[in-house]
């Protein structure tokens, strides 16, 4: 597909205008950042595993009626999704204490929650994306209460959906950041409201994922934490969810991720 003008970069995705009004090509990058980008690198094929594992995960929460702006996979490394006005709110879901959780409450890494716990942070790179109470979203008119709700509900299914997912190849899920959008609804008098759907993505660089025997880190702390094999246990995600077919070698896998496209 030939590359259109240039609508933003972030530091795992770029985002092009689409081919059609209304859409973004989104592109996925092979670099890795950690601690607000302090923590650099360039990870070979990691766009790669995250475009399908992505996709992957979109499709099957669409499939149980989760609104999502993905469309399809254009190739190895872009999808093609719904334009849409980026609630500036991260949401997080935690089911096992990790990372900041776990320091800033001083509990034990890999205790289970009484119950999953959802978070909010506010999208600012520069500040941090500092962690943010609901009374906040409500004064600062981040989201509306209808679509914090929204947010919260959907969060709530898409987290059932993912542990029974993962559960099911042996992983456990422990968080997942996700974002939202609002996408317009219109009508022949033109835009008449939004909906809040699931945007961005869901890959290893968005979930905490454990080997249920072992423990094992699947995911972005192997980068955070210097634990190495990283683009290796994105494969073996990927792997596990049928996805890709080899795990043996690190070029095979790539290989045989790229002719697997359609």
């Amino acid at each position: 597909m030939s590359r259109r003008k240039q609508i933003y970069e972030g530091k795992a995705k770029i985002l092009y205008e689409g081919p059609e009004p209304g859409t973004l090509v989104q592109y996925f990058k092979d670099d890795a950042t950690a601690f607000n980008a302090q923590k650099k690198a360039i990870l070979d094929g990691k766009g790669v595993l995250n475009n399908r594992i992505s996709e992957f995960v979109m499709t099957h929460l669409a499939e149980i009626g989760i609104p999502t702006h993905f469309i399809k996979r254009l190739n190895m490394r872009e999808q093609l999704i719904k334009k849409v006005e980026i609630i500036p709110l991260e949401v997080i879901c935690r089911n096992v204490a990790a990372g900041t959780m776990a320091k800033r409450l001083g509990i034990e890494e890999g205790e289970k929650l009484p119950r999953s716990v959802v978070e909010f942070c506010l999208k600012r790179d520069d500040l941090g994306d500092p962690l943010i109470a609901e009374e906040h979203i409500h004064a600062f008119g981040w989201a509306s209460s209808s679509e914090l709700d929204e947010m919260i509900a959907m969060t709530l299914r898409i987290n059932d959906y993912l542990q029974g997912m993962f559960a099911g190849i042996g992983i456990k899920l422990i968080d997942f950041k996700i974002e939202f959008g609002r996408l317009p609804i219109s009508n022949e008098d033109g835009v008449v409201g939004h909906q809040v759907v699931l945007a961005d993505e869901i890959s290893p660089d968005s979930c905490r994922l454990w080997d249920r025997e072992t423990n094992k880190k699947l995911d972005k702390d192997r980068f955070r934490r210097d634990l190495g094999e990283v683009t290796e246990a994105y494969t073996e995600v990927a792997t596990r969810l049928g996805i890709i077919k080899e795990q043996n070698q690190h070029n095979a896998t790539i290989l045989s991720v790229v002719s697997n496209d359609d």
